[in-house]
């Protein structure tokens, strides 16, 4: 019968089960793999494969950065990454690497990089019959007294062989004779030495000499083989054999005491007398090792350095003295010499991976690996590693000596484009030694910057009349990002009043942002716009900004002064009527004339440019006002004519001028006296001037008439006075203020007629004065400056 787990219990088995999973690959990841192979196999030899044994496909090792790395810089394996075989990278020397040290086991990591992950290796390297064993003197003299029992031992001395295991000296030989046979004993330390014993008592006085063959033979297959001589000298009874003060002397030598130092004085003594007690000491069965480190003094016993010790090739070493007297007798020692480590070998630095190169806004990206190795030991050769201060760095121990540099957090390039890290490994020695590995790291651009103008809005100042693509300005952004992610791109925005013609007004530099007009402005059509302008980088997402642009067209004088009154534009010439009682300062006229421009292209100045009478009339600079500069005279003319000219302030100045009639009379008669010689100079009335004139009499006809008889009848009484023509003048203006325009540059409140005489049809017209205001927009200026002057000269202006 089937039961349903409740769900809580299936998911504690779930939990379970992935963290028995969890716990299996962790254990696979911390298991260290052994290989073995044979010593000098050529490079590039099958060790195993490396894909199969980690339980990785083919693939993953490459796809993952799988490396293989050693301590220290030596390299002896190379990994395939599309096979996985691990394979010798070159050939491998046991004896060069680990000389008598057996097993000889080489230590590697495999990191795998993505994710980081450090797998311990071991290879051994198993030892082969490459040397023959090799006895360090051709011949061995040993000298035994013809007392010597029979059964008596003499050891001799060894044979060096720099193989180990079954490799090395398993057995010694000697040659056939009747006096020795050879025995073959073990050292404490596990080496063979042969020990020669004797069967027959020697006579001296029979054979004072013996000559043997010793052989030594390695484990090999076949078996390599070494020989020396012994040389036995057969020596007289000498009854007192050498004695050591000790049988076992101990020393301990720093690893950096100098060649030549004394490490230790070994003494015998001897009871013989004479040359029977006289010793000398020798290194007896010592390994090649111990002579070529160490040097005896015969004579005194003294053991001093040969050459510099290394506590991290040979910890110890061990060695037979012997002190032979004259008499052939001999004794021993041992000397145990214990090398101490001192802290003399700096900190390693291994580096297995570095990225150079880091890109911003990435958090926790893996910059190196590296090991760390210190030969010496104990507190010497523990290590601590470190990097400066207030670095965006970390360092993390992944495994032991292997540390992985990351980044703390994201990058910023635009705070900090680059990073000089010294890595600073440190061992706990003393004195503490260290090394220090610099590395640069590079933070490489992301666009995560818009470009920022340098002024969130431009004024931009262009005169007017300016040649069509004038550089008028600039604007100018910079983005903080580098390379392509900096190069910005300026463009024209679409204006936010669709009427302004902005594609056709200006245009943009692309490259620089350098801004031209595209056509000559006017600033009586338009004195100022604006518009906006983009600045987007290249980078991918492309990033922007804009700013205002704001143009003022300047005011060039480009307009001449405009006269509005009195009129110029062809009509009769009309006179101005002033009384002969006029005083000094008596207002003639007004000269009215306006300017397009502004400001002081603008401010106009009037003066008198020239007169029929010199010092009679006078011309306000500021007003255009007319006046008598003294009182009129019966001597004075009755015409004059007076030219004025209108300047404004513009640089350069521009002018105009207009030309005025002035007749003097004692009264006023006929308010319109035509003069004879300016009928033929009177334009055809305009059909809308004639409708006007027709509408305004109709509503003055009442007022007019009786100014008109009024004017007749005075003209009537001073018709003799008048000679060729001229225009007769009422005395005194008329009262009334019939006109009130306030301002510069318009008529003031004395109201004042034109009388003018025509000859040929002697009808009298009566023209009424009116303020003009003129209108000047855009490019209408001129049609409708005509039209009104049409309407003008059917009203007395010209």
């Amino acid at each position: 019968m089937e039961t349903t787990l409740p769900k809580a219990l299936q998911k504690r088995q779930v939990t379970s089960i992935i963290i028995l999973i969890l716990l299996i690959r962790w254990e696979v990841g911390s298991t260290t793999i052994k290989y073995s192979v044979l010593e000098e196999r050529e490079s590039g030899s099958f060790v195993a494969n490396l894909a199969k044994d980690l339980g990785l496909g083919l693939g993953e090792l490459a796809a993952r950065g799988a490396r293989i790395l050693s301590k220290g810089n030596q390299q002896y394996l190379q990994l395939e990454q599309k096979s996985g075989n691990l394979l010798l990278k070159e050939k491998l020397d046991r004896e060069e690497l680990c000389g008598d040290t057996d097993p000889c086991i080489l230590h590697f990591q495999v990191l795998l990089k993505s994710p980081v992950q450090f797998i311990k290796g071991e290879l051994q390297l198993r030892d082969i019959n490459d040397h023959a064993p090799e006895f360090l003197e051709n011949e061995i003299l040993l000298k035994i007294s013809e007392s010597s029992h029979p059964g008596t031992a003499f050891p001799l001395k060894i044979a060096q062989d720099l193989d180990v295991g079954s490799n090395t000296v398993q057995n010694y030989t000697i040659s056939t004779n009747s006096h020795f046979h050879l025995f073959t004993r073990n050292h404490s330390d596990g080496r063979r030495y042969p020990e020669l014993v004797l069967d027959k008592a020697l006579d001296r006085e029979e054979e004072s000499e013996l000559r043997l063959t010793l052989m030594a033979l390695d484990g090999g297959s076949p078996p390599r083989t070494g020989t020396s001589q012994v040389l036995i000298v057969v020596l007289d009874i000498n009854d007192n054999a050498p004695e050591f003060a000790q049988l076992l002397y101990e020393v301990h030598i720093p690893e950096n005491s100098p060649i030549g130092s004394l490490v230790i004085t070994v003494t015998a003594r001897d009871l013989d007398a004479g040359t029977l007690g006289e010793l000398s000491y020798s290194f007896f069965q010592s390994s090649n090792q111990v002579i070529q480190a160490f040097e005896i003094n015969v004579v005194t016993g003294e053991i001093r350095l040969k050459k510099m010790l290394d506590f991290e090739e040979i910890q110890s070493y061990r060695m037979e003295i012997e002190a032979s007297d004259g008499g052939g007798l001999s004794g021993k020692c041992s000397v145990a010499i214990e090398v101490m480590d001192v802290n003399d070998n700096t900190p390693e630095l291994t580096m297995s991976v570095f990225t150079s190169d880091i890109p911003e806004n990435t958090p926790d990206t893996v910059v190196a690996i590296f090991g760390i190795s210190d030969p010496d030991s104990g507190e010497n050769g523990k290590m601590m590693c470190s990097i400066q201060d207030h670095l965006p760095f970390l360092l993390k121990l992944t495994v032991e000596n292997f540390y992985t540099l990351v980044t703390e957090g994201a990058l910023d390039r635009e705070s900090q484009a680059e990073y000089n890290i010294t890595i600073t490994v440190t061992d706990l020695g003393t004195p503490r030694l260290k090394t220090q590995h610099n590395i640069t790291v590079t933070v490489s651009d992301v666009n995560d910057n818009a470009p920022a103008f340098s002024q969130s809005a431009y004024t931009l100042r262009v005169r007017e009349n300016n040649s069509p693509a004038l550089h008028i300005g600039s604007v100018s952004a910079t983005d903080r990002d580098s390379g392509a992610n900096a190069q910005v791109t300026y463009s024209l925005l679409p204006p936010h009043d669709p009427r302004l013609p902005l594609a056709s007004l200006v245009s943009i530099n692309a490259d620089n942002g350098q801004l031209f007009a595209l056509r000559s402005l006017d600033f009586e059509a338009l004195r100022a716009f604006e518009f906006r302008v983009g600045a987007a980088d290249r980078g991918s997402p492309a990033l922007s900004s804009q700013a205002l642009v704001r143009v003022l067209v300047v005011d060039a004088n480009d307009n001449s002064p405009f006269v509005l009154y009195p009129p110029q534009n062809g009509s009769a010439p009309c006179s101005e009527l002033v009384p002969r009682a006029a005083e000094a300062g008596y207002l003639v006229t007004k000269v009215v004339a306006v300017d397009g421009d502004s400001g002081q292209n603008a401010w106009l100045s009037y003066q008198l440019l020239r007169a029929t009478e010199p010092g009679l009339f006078g011309v306000w600079a500021h007003n255009g006002e007319v006046r008598t500069a003294r009182p009129l005279s019966e001597r004075d003319a009755v015409q004059h004519r007076l030219v004025v000219l209108v300047k404004d302030n513009g640089e350069p100045p521009l002018s105009a001028s207009v030309t005025l009639h002035v007749l003097l009379v004692d009264g006023f008669s006929q308010p319109y006296l035509p003069l004879p010689d300016a009928a033929a100079a009177e334009a055809r009335a305009d059909p809308l001037t004639v409708y006007l004139v027709v509408a305004l009499a109709s509503v003055s006809s009442l007022f007019l008439l009786s100014v008109l008889v009024f004017v007749a009848v005075r003209l009537c009484r001073r018709s003799r006075a008048a000679s060729g023509g001229g225009c007769p003048v009422a005395e005194g203006p008329f009262a009334g203020h019939l006109v009130d325009v306030s301002g510069a540059g318009t008529l003031s409140h004395s109201y004042r007629y034109e009388v003018c005489l025509r000859g040929d049809s002697g009808t009298n017209e009566f023209k009424f004065l009116k303020p003009i205001i003129p209108n000047f927009v855009g490019e209408g200026t001129g049609r409708g400056t005509e039209e009104n002057s049409h309407v003008r000269n059917h009203f007395g202006f010209s």
